[in-house]
């Protein structure tokens, strides 16, 4: 570690000292609570099916910058490399279609333990956790725009069959690895332009999500969780799963939501709702993303909207009952690079919150002095906090500046750039 860090850090720690914040709590509580990466940050949400690809599900991926992973060995890789640039504990998001194998004829109604195999091995030895998410998008049979609402029977029993095979593969990793697995459902399913029935695929989408959860669970390995959406690309006019739909499955089934940060109005801020949803649910999942005019999922930015949604889980402790993931997905620009930028921007949103004087602020607050909270708002904004950042990449062995995209480009030349 170099002196200068050293000494930033001793004096932002007198200073965050005198305002009631122990800066090596914070440390501690960022380092142990795991921040999951979205896997289809690095193939394109692409998968690794061969199987051929449709145009529907509501997600496109736009760009076309070289070196995306092509099988789970790269990706496994490649992931292996974000998570060595960002200090913390790490898990990594794992689209059902992105198997771990070889073999032909695996299709998403057929999906077995073993396909995900290497990924608990890999996970084991470097001690990392994993998430789940069935995968709907990119895929024949959701090519008319419906999967678990969907009016074909034929359809419907795919999908309802992949997504009970995803949950008991969740299980099995959440048990492999030691560290809890979140599996997250979210279907594209809905029209193009105005529909005259908009209740009954709604009542198709709650059957199939009884028969789906109409099994023993083992939640201590893993827990399922339903994540709405505002519209996607092909169904911008109707979505089935709107936050309504799911809000109140959830309330009555005990079922954990997903709250998107792009799924919802762009004026709309999630970190509002965290506090509501948890009335009347146990956990939350947390997608972090930035939305831009619509939900088009872009690189997490050091910005007031996710500072927001960290603060909101700091202040009230909720570190046990709302997990923290991101997605994001840009093949515009280096798939690493963004890996690495979004999940720092979202760890140094965490730690900064860590740090503000919440108990003080607070306690204005309780005193009914708003000028008093306003101002001590407004100031905990400039406090040393990047001082603390620095000392916490620095002791983890990691670059604190920009220096981590010199790693990045040397291996785009050595890995990435060689893949055809």
């Amino acid at each position: 570690m170099s002196s200068m860090t050293e000494q930033a850090y001793r004096f932002a720690k007198e200073r965050y000292e005198e305002l009631g914040v122990d800066t090596e709590q914070a440390i501690r509580t960022y380092l142990e609570t795991p921040i999951t990466f979205n896997a289809w940050q690095l193939d394109d949400d692409a998968g690794f099916l061969k199987v051929e690809r449709s145009s529907g599900g509501g997600v496109m991926a736009t760009g076309n910058y070289p070196g995306r992973a092509r099988d789970g060995g790269e990706l496994m890789c490649d992931a292996k490399k974000v998570f060595s640039l960002v200090p913390g504990t790490h898990k990594l998001s794992v689209q059902s279609k992105q198997i771990a194998t070889d073999k032909d004829g695996v299709d998403l109604d057929t999906i077995e333990k073993e396909h995900y195999e290497p990924y608990v091995q890999w996970a084991k030895e470097n001690n990392y956790g994993l998430d789940f998410n069935p995968s709907c998008s990119g895929h024949p049979m959701s090519s008319t725009g419906f999967t678990l609402a969907s009016s074909d029977e034929g359809i419907r029993r795919f999908w309802i069959t992949h997504f009970k095979k995803a949950s008991e593969i969740a299980e099995y990793l959440g048990e492999s690895t030691g560290m809890r697995c979140i599996t997250n459902y979210w279907i594209p399913d809905g029209y193009k332009d105005y529909t005259a029935d908009m209740y009954s695929p709604r009542v198709r989408l709650e059957e199939s999500l009884n028969e789906i959860f109409d099994r023993p669970r083992r939640l201590e390995y893993n827990i399922d969780t339903l994540e709405s959406k505002l519209f996607g690309v092909g169904v911008e006019a109707y979505t089935v799963g709107s936050h309504e739909f799911y809000m109140g499955y959830a309330a009555r089934h005990n079922i954990p939501l997903c709250l998107d940060a792009g799924h919802f109005h762009i004026s709309e801020d999630i970190s509002n709702k965290i506090s509501a949803m948890l009335l009347t649910c146990d956990e939350l999942l947390l997608h972090v993303t930035r939305p831009m005019r619509w939900d088009s999922d872009h690189v997490v930015s050091f910005d007031d909207t996710t500072q927001s949604i960290l603060n909101e889980i700091v202040r009230n402790r909720w570190f046990d009952r709302v997990h923290i993931g991101t997605d994001y997905f840009d093949a515009s620009i280096n798939r690493i690079a963004a890996g690495v930028l979004g999940l720092r921007n979202t760890g140094k949103c965490f730690l900064r919150a860590l740090l503000e004087p919440t108990e003080a602020i607070r306690e204005a607050e309780r005193a009914g002095n708003y000028t008093r909270r306003l101002v001590m708002l407004e100031e905990s904004k400039t406090l040393p906090f990047n001082a603390v950042w620095d000392y916490v990449c620095e002791t983890q062995g990691m670059p604190a500046g920009m220096e981590w995209l010199q790693e990045v480009e040397q291996y785009e030349k050595d890995v990435q750039l060689k893949r055809r």
